[in-house]
């Protein structure tokens, strides 16, 4: 393979995991995760974060992802150092909590980081395969790489994927961790039925729907979320039905742009370099 693979490769778990399509459901899920915590929300209230071009704002964290685990080693070290950058002016008093935010502070970029990685794996098992502890632990310290690059203090980061997934539900089940922020209903409305791009329209509802219906319990309550059988067996049937669809769809269908770029990229096919194939 010619080119350059990046931080991780085609052989890493996080290509493994991260280049499924269906990481659009993980991701959705995610960003209700983030902005059920007050100071995530104060961050995002000081940037206008969600009223200004609302699905450029929201796919910012996927587009992270996908420029650290499949771009090049300059694209992935450019596309943290803007974040960073950006990162460097959110800070201030909430309004909401009293509390300090900022944007670089260590446990509120943990935060993000966590959140966006058990999603990830959470729906890589209901929509692709399960995964042993040794996969899920290899993605964790291989996603670890990608978090030091966006300022997360490793040293704050629990030493397995199982314990980072503890660490968030122990975190949401104290008084006033979560809260309902006029951000996190922005959220909620922008994922429920805001703009999207065409080719995501006919399966934005399923995936909005998945999103919201499998947030653990602090985190419905927080969005109004009802559980009921009907429901329940609404969604179990249907990711079940993609599960063993799924193998039968050609890439174009499974694998989100930026995998397929980057494996052309490494096989020496024409040369598509990931920051000029913003649109996916």
């Amino acid at each position: 393979m010619n080119g350059d693979p990046g931080y991780f490769g085609p052989t890493s778990m996080m290509w493994k995991i991260n280049k499924e399509i269906t990481v659009l459901f993980g991701g959705a899920r995610a960003l209700l995760m983030h902005a059920a915590h007050p100071l995530i929300a104060a961050g995002a209230r000081q940037t206008s974060f969600y009223q200004r071009d609302p699905w450029k704002r929201l796919i910012r964290t996927l587009s992270l992802q996908n420029s650290l685990t499949f771009g090049t080693k300059k694209e992935a070290e450019e596309s943290a150092n803007r974040i960073n950058k950006l990162h460097e002016v959110i800070k201030g008093t909430d309004e909401v909590s009293g509390e300090i935010y900022d944007a670089l502070d260590h446990e509120q970029l943990l935060w993000v980081h966590a959140c966006l990685q058990i999603s990830s794996i959470y729906f890589y098992e209901l929509t692709v395969k399960k995964l042993s502890d040794k996969e899920k632990n290899q993605y964790h310290e291989e996603n670890t790489k990608a978090a030091e690059l966006v300022l997360v203090d490793t040293n704050l980061m629990p030493d397995t994927h199982e314990e980072l997934k503890n660490w968030v539900i122990q975190k949401s089940k104290q008084k006033d961790f979560l809260m309902n922020t006029d951000v996190a209903q922005d959220v909620k409305n922008i994922i429920r039925g805001g703009p999207v791009p065409r080719h995501i329209k006919p399966i934005w509802p399923f995936i909005a729907f998945t999103a919201f219906n499998t947030l653990p319990p602090e985190f419905k309550k927080i969005y109004g979320i009802k559980e009921s059988q009907i429901k329940n067996f609404i969604l179990a049937f249907n990711l079940k039905l993609l599960k063993y669809t799924r193998p039968l769809l050609p890439p174009f269908f499974r694998l989100i742009a930026p995998a397929r770029w980057a494996k052309q990229r490494l096989t020496n096919k024409p040369n598509l370099k990931f920051k000029d194939k913003a649109k996916y």
